[in-house]
């Protein structure tokens, strides 16, 4: 799979702008705040439905504008689609499969990409809910259809949490919200859904993560990814807690377990009026050489664990997918690494049928990764 051509209207700093992409390495070389990851981030968009840097749609559309436009020609074994996404200010997002209307949720099922850029260190770093919303990325590029299991479990969750809040502040008993177990049966049945699926996904990415992790530090470290689930006890209290300690459940009891968690804890979420166990409070320990990376890895292994990371998920996605490689997106990456280590990203990406690079000095790429160069200047590509 590959991008042929990109064309934006109203997307961050571009009023419009029309890139062509070939085959192979493309660079975007710039000055920083130029526009290099803006190109990258809306292509990032139409498989992921998110972006790598904000949280919001309304940060993507440029200032005065009511809507975004990013519009993508895709390739694929001789085939071709155009595929394009609106991001709306004051309406629901719209999307389109060549001219005709598919929902939004659905635009992975015809693009797909991994990026990664220095944003990503916070995957070891940062708090658990950036390790679940990169799981949930994935389980999306894979199976599209998690987009509604997640969409729906965070609805009900929602419900959930309103009425513990509602019976905080009546002072109602556990044994008279009859209406409480309904939600938990919501709650089970979709929450055990993405446990199973986000379990099996790490389980899959260990092999991938070793191997990518040699590649580009050079050392066996050990890397390990050990799902911390909070039905078997992890995090209850307070998801901001360390804690090292592997949990892991079968796909056959996963709902079992969920539902004797609630019943254990509903004193205490009555208590604080939240839901206190769940997919949505989860965490994955990542280890290297039997330590938490999190707390003990340099900045260096910190970084090649994050990369690698991203690496093993696009060898997923090739693996699996009958659309071809994704198309791989580094960003800002090589500034970040010596010379032995852009060497060895280079190889370890060589073999991609389209691999895009953003860069502020052209130097900074190893020269088997410039065929194909544009400069990019204020929101304007200026040359290639």
């Amino acid at each position: 799979m590959r991008v042929t051509h990109l064309s934006l209207t109203d997307f961050r700093n571009y009023r419009t702008a029309d890139v062509p992409f070939a085959a192979g390495a493309n660079l975007f070389v710039g000055r920083n705040g130029q526009g290099k990851t803006n190109l990258v981030e809306s292509l990032g968009y139409l498989s992921t439905l998110g972006s790598h840097r904000v949280s919001s749609d309304q940060a993507m559309i440029r200032k005065d504008a009511e809507s975004a436009i990013v519009r993508a020609r895709i390739e694929h074994d001789g085939r071709e689609l155009l595929v394009e996404v609106q991001l709306n200010r004051s309406s629901p997002n719209r999307a389109q499969v060549n001219r005709g209307a598919i929902k939004p949720r659905e635009l992975p099922r015809y693009f797909s990409s991994v990026l990664f850029a220095p944003e990503d260190l916070a995957l070891v770093r940062g708090e658990p809910g950036i390790r679940r919303r990169f799981l949930d990325q994935l389980l999306i590029q894979r199976n599209p259809r998690f987009s509604a299991v997640i969409a729906d479990y965070e609805r009900v969750l929602k419900q959930r949490n309103t009425l513990l809040k509602s019976a905080r502040a009546s002072r109602v008993k556990a044994d008279q919200l009859g209406t409480l177990d309904i939600w938990d049966e919501r709650l089970v049945a979709l929450g055990s859904e993405l446990l199973d699926a986000r379990l099996d996904l790490v389980a899959r990415l260990s092999d991938p993560l070793v191997a990518a992790y040699r590649s580009v530090a050079g050392d066996d470290h050990h890397p390990r990814l050990l799902p911390q689930l909070t039905i078997r006890g992890a995090h209850v209290d307070d998801e901001d807690d360390e804690d090292d300690t592997a949990v892991t459940t079968s796909a056959g009891d996963t709902a079992e377990v969920f539902r004797g968690a609630l019943a254990a804890v509903r004193p205490k979420e009555l208590e604080r009026g939240l839901t206190l166990v769940g997919p949505h409070r989860d965490d994955v320990l990542f280890e290297l050489n039997g330590l938490p990376a999190k707390g003990y890895a340099s900045h260096g292994e910190s970084w090649s664990f994050a990369l690698a990371l991203k690496l093993a998920s696009a060898e997923l996605l090739r693996r699996e997918s009958s659309t071809g490689d994704p198309v791989l997106i580094l960003d800002d990456v090589f500034a970040e690494l010596d010379q032995a280590r852009r060497r060895m990203l280079a190889t370890a990406v060589a073999g991609y049928e389209q691999v895009l690079i953003t860069a502020a000095v052209y130097d900074d790429v190893p020269e088997t990764l410039t065929a194909h160069t544009v400069r990019i200047e204020a929101g304007t590509i200026v040359g290639s």
